[in-house]
């Protein structure tokens, strides 16, 4: 059973520990690292992020839920999980976790911050839920590792700026990132092409406009209430099978 268990999460572990290694790094190396120098970590990061949200959400040019088009059915998972986000008070909650543990764990900086961007960044994108699929079906890990590598990178980037609150994302990514593996042997029948599969391009979509909104937020062009969109990733499947109910 243990080995089962790790078959089926490898790459979640290996994940939170590069999320954890990078953290310590970016601990040491803020307290050598000039303002300006962290600034410019967190710009890069920043841009690195709108790209990759780009790259993300142009998955939904490609995709049709029945006679509608792709692009139509994220606009309307991200209104209406965006409003049922603010309903639940998604983001609200969050940071309320986030001082929680700030509280109890003497947390430095900005804290809160730094805890709800990295959940966001390192839970929200094609590579966390195509690769958990993966690894839970197959055992495969390949892309978890290689985003393992990225996280980890990025995790120094924003503990330098952050403080250790990017440590902490890494039990978001233990709830999230390695509940989809462990359900994933549930999916195998529905989703047999995981990487082709409408509703993951969908989702991958959908994601990727929320990646964008993490960029901005990085950028501090805007402040944009990223988490409360979280909802749009359960809503946009059910769009896809409404939408598909008469076919």
């Amino acid at each position: 059973m243990p080995f089962d268990l790790w078959f089926k999460t490898s790459g979640t572990w290996i994940n939170i520990a590069t999320v954890l290694v990078g953290t310590g790094l970016g601990v040491f190396l803020g307290r050598q690292l000039p303002k300006r120098m962290q600034l410019v970590i967190t710009q890069g990061l920043g841009l690195f992020t709108l790209f990759i949200g780009v790259t993300m959400a142009g998955s939904l040019t490609g995709v049709q839920a029945g006679k509608v088009d792709g692009a139509i059915v994220g606009l309307v998972a991200m209104v209406l999980g965006g409003l049922l986000g603010e309903w639940a008070g998604i983001e609200e909650k969050l940071e309320a976790l986030g001082n929680w543990l700030k509280r109890h764990f003497k947390g430095q900086g900005k804290f809160t911050e730094g805890f709800v961007v990295a959940s966001l960044l390192f839970c929200v994108g094609p590579m966390t839920l195509i690769g958990s699929l993966n690894n839970g079906l197959t055992g495969d890990d390949t892309l978890l590792v290689l985003k393992s590598a990225m996280d980890g990178l990025a995790a120094i980037a924003l503990t330098s700026s952050y403080g250790i609150g990017v440590g902490f994302s890494s039990l978001i990514i233990l709830l999230y990132q390695g509940g989809v593996s462990l359900m994933a042997g549930g999916l195998a029948r529905s989703l047999p092409d995981p990487a082709n599969n409408p509703i993951v391009l969908l989702i991958t979509g959908v994601g990727g406009l929320m990646v964008l909104g993490t960029g901005i937020n990085l950028l501090e062009l805007t402040r944009i209430r990223t988490a409360s969109f979280l909802p749009a990733l359960l809503i946009t499947p059910l769009l896809y099978w409404l939408l598909n109910w008469h076919r």
